[in-house]
Order: C-alpha cells, then sequence, then structure tokens
C-alpha cells in the first residue's frame, strides 16, 4: 500500500500564523531522534529546540499572568503557570495546530503511534515555539504563545495544584519532612523512555507512577499517593 504524503508545510505555517524564512527550523521541529540513522544525540531534530522552546513558552507565559492577574501572589501565579506549560498543554496546542500529521518518525514508532502520544505532541509544540523564535525572534514567538495559550488561561481547573505541589502541602501539614521520589525503573529506548517512580512520605507506604518522562511519572506517583490516602477523591 502507498504511504500517504506528508500535508504540505505551508498548512503548518497557516495553522501557526507564522511563515518560516528557514524552513530548515521548522523541519528540524518536527523530527523525532528515531527518524534519523544513528540517533545521533546532537543531530538535525526536536530536542535541542524542546530545551529553548520551553524556556520561551515559561517566559511569555509568565508576563501574561503577570498582566493577567495583578492581585494574585507568587503561589497562584506559579501554579497557573504549571498548568499552562505542562507537557498536557502544549499537546493540546499542538493539535489544534494539527501538528501530528507532519511530525517525522522512523518506522517503528509511527507504526505504534508514537505521533499522537502527548509527550511527543508536547516536546513538538515546545520545539515549533523555539524554531520560530530562532526563524523571526522574540515577538512573532510572543504573539504565538499569546494567541493559542492565552485563552487556556481562564478555562476552568487550570489554577488547580499540581499533584506533587499537593502532596507536599500534605505532608507538611502532618509534620512530615517534603516527600521525595524515588526512580524505581526505566524502560524503553532512549527516544521513548518510560519511567516508573515511587512517591514517599515518611510514615506511609511507597506509592508508584509511571509516565514517559520522570516529572510525568512522580505526579502520576503523587496522585496515587493522595488517590489512596483519601486526599483525592475520583469524580465518577
Amino acid at each position: 500500500m502507498a504511504r500517504r504524503p506528508k500535508p504540505s508545510l505551508s498548512v503548518l505555517e497557516e495553522s501557526i500564523g507564522y511563515s518560516f524564512k528557514d524552513r530548515a527550523h521548522l523541519e528540524r521541529a518536527l523530527t523525532h531522534i528515531s527518524a534519523l540513522k544513528g540517533t545521533p544525540s546532537n543531530g538535525p531534530h526536536y530536542q535541542r529546540l524542546e530545551f529553548l522552546g520551553d524556556r520561551v513558552l515559561g517566559l511569555v507565559v509568565a508576563e501574561m499572568l503577570y498582566r493577567a492577574y495583578p492581585k494574585a501572589g507568587e503561589g497562584e501565579l506559579s501554579r497557573r503557570l504549571g498548568h499552562l506549560v505542562r507537557h498536557e498543554t502544549c499537546a493540546e496546542v499542538a493539535e489544534l495546530w494539527d501538528v501530528g500529521p507532519h511530525i517525522r518518525l522512523g518506522v517503528g514508532e509511527n507504526q505504534s503511534g508514537l505521533r499522537n502520544k502527548t509527550a511527543i505532541l508536547g516536546d513538538v509544540c515546545e520545539a515549533v515555539i523555539a524554531a520560530v523564535y530562532l526563524d523571526g525572534g522574540f515577538e512573532p514567538a510572543r504573539v504565538l504563545v499569546e494567541r493559542d495559550f492565552g485563552p487556556k488561561m481562564s478555562e476552568p481547573g487550570r489554577a488547580t495544584r499540581d499533584p506533587k505541589s499537593m502532596l507536599q502541602e500534605w505532608a507538611l501539614g502532618l509534620a512530615r519532612p517534603v516527600p521525595v521520589y524515588e526512580e524505581r525503573d526505566r524502560s524503553g529506548p532512549d527516544h521513548a523512555p518510560q519511567f516508573r517512580i515511587a512517591a514517599r512520605v515518611e510514615g506511609f507506604k511507597d506509592c508508584e507512577g509511571e509516565g514517559p518522562s520522570k516529572r510525568l511519572a512522580e505526579q502520576a506517583a503523587a496522585e496515587a499517593f493522595l488517590r489512596r490516602e483519601g486526599v483525592l477523591k475520583d469524580s465518577r
């Protein structure tokens, strides 16, 4: 069966609202390490762009929140920031751009449906922001972030505390030390790892969580801990 051609990058440029002077930036932002022979750590894939895009995104969102919530304290601003820049929110924006069909993957990763995974979509979103920043400077990157992340500031639940923060506050409320997280297992290839991490609070049994990054696995472990102790309840 013939492979379906990828949609034109012009379609993606129209979706994100920016036309690249040098499309090499965008092509790199869409390239997963598995698409390259030998998986070079510093090859033309999106990992370095992801690092830069995360910082650009954080700065723009922090400024938006600072202006939008003049009476909010540091704690509330930090919680809102955390929920707006987390991988899940970035993945939502990537889906809004319909970036999935444009991602370059290795054969096995493509067949496994990796292009639709939250972790990959979140990474590519950050990489695209960095690509815009490198190609056009800070202003078009700011416009892009404000346009597509700005409306999410007022969505219900965006200021909700994340599980790690909730677990820390709960533990301190019981006069226990700050929770610690221990990596129990790591599986999968370097470009698509899966972590299993335990959340530990003094005097309680550990609780484990899994995720495609240490941060997400820690959040899953903290949430599982809070549900086991009855701090979080299922909405069902």
